[in-house]
């Protein structure tokens, strides 16, 4: 049988009702990704489980793992892990660790879901530290930028890691035959930016032909299509996913604004096409890299195409053996 995915149900703003339409659109039949139901094991309150996927006519099987307590999306990460071991997302990783599943998707608490990864699963051989991984499609062809919050401080040799990772990543599962690795910074010069990217920048160099590194990237060469993988700390990381979501959902909504003030009929669905490309959970949310086991952290906002995609991304990478080719891409070359 396939390794399977666990699902945490219980997890993010619109559980279990999304999380659980989610596994039912990732398994439907007419979904070109489709899964079959006995690989995604859903974990929450197993009574509430079954309640609602009654209400929702399923006719599937799934296997279901109980969980009897939750982490809520304002609690606190660490007191929260200490404090609920039986919550959905431990549970999750439980599963991982036992050889129940493979793979984790959750839309929970960001902090609990990192947490509980990085301290039940462990790091793969030869990583430093895990890394969260975001894709987007702005320009007709992904671009995979790390780290965007795992890690708020990191060292040259972290991002040198999160580049191998990220190229591997791409390479694998989103068929990009030799990625470009760009180093995000304020200007082009090596001599630009913190003494991180500073000290960075000649480690990437000495390794340009195995990680095919273009140099320095700035901000606006994300949208320009001349890289596919970004590399930066994760506080940055984070500051740039947040800019981009809340920036992108602000132009579209002026946007939409105005052409309804010229009476364009087409304005909902032309920009609804756009908003696709730069929202990441049309990629099915953040992978974090790095770890022992497939784990995909998905906005708390996802809705059941969200949560259905995550559940699709999160098969195609196990499915992939990425974890193994992280491990072998940091020792040989990647490209």
């Amino acid at each position: 049988m396939a390794a399977r995915i666990a699902l945490d149900v219980m997890g993010g703003d619109q559980a279990p009702d999304a999380t659980l339409r989610g596994a039912l659109f990732a398994c439907a039949a007419d979904n070109p990704r489709r899964l079959a139901p006995e690989r995604v094991l859903l974990v929450g309150d197993e009574a509430v489980i079954r309640s609602k996927l009654a209400e929702l006519g399923c006719t599937h099987s799934f296997p279901i793992q109980h969980a009897s307590q939750v982490i809520g999306m304002a609690e606190d990460p660490a007191t929260s892990l200490r404090s609920k071991r039986d919550s959905s997302i431990m549970v999750c990783v439980g599963a991982v660790k036992k050889g129940a599943a493979s793979g984790i998707v959750s839309m929970g608490n960001t902090g609990a879901v990192v947490g509980a990864s990085t301290l039940g699963l462990g790091t793969l051989e030869g990583v430093r530290r895990p890394a969260i991984s975001v894709t987007l499609n702005m320009t007709g062809k992904p671009v995979t930028i790390l780290d965007m919050g795992a890690n708020r401080e990191a060292k040259p040799q972290d991002l040198v890691q999160f580049a191998s990772m990220g190229a591997v990543y791409m390479r694998d599962c989103l068929g990009v035959e030799s990625p470009r690795v760009g180093l995000l910074n304020i200007g082009s010069e090596p001599t630009k930016g913190t003494d991180l990217l500073k000290e960075t920048y000649p480690l990437l160099e000495a390794q340009k032909e195995r990680l095919n590194f273009i140099g320095n990237v700035e901000p606006n060469d994300l949208f320009h299509g001349e890289v596919d993988v970004v590399v930066t700390d994760g506080f940055t990381g984070n500051i740039v996913l947040k800019l981009m979501e809340g920036f992108s959902a602000f132009m579209l909504q002026a946007m939409l604004k105005e052409l309804a003030a010229h009476q364009a009929a087409w304005a909902k669905e032309a920009l609804g096409n756009l908003r696709k490309r730069v929202d990441y959970a049309e990629y099915g949310g953040a992978l974090l890299l790095g770890l022992n086991g497939v784990v995909i952290k998905g906005h708390g906002r996802s809705d059941a195409t969200a949560v259905a995609n995550a559940l699709a991304v999160a098969a195609r990478t196990v499915d992939s053996g990425i974890n193994q080719h992280i491990i072998e891409g940091l020792r040989a070359p990647v490209a």
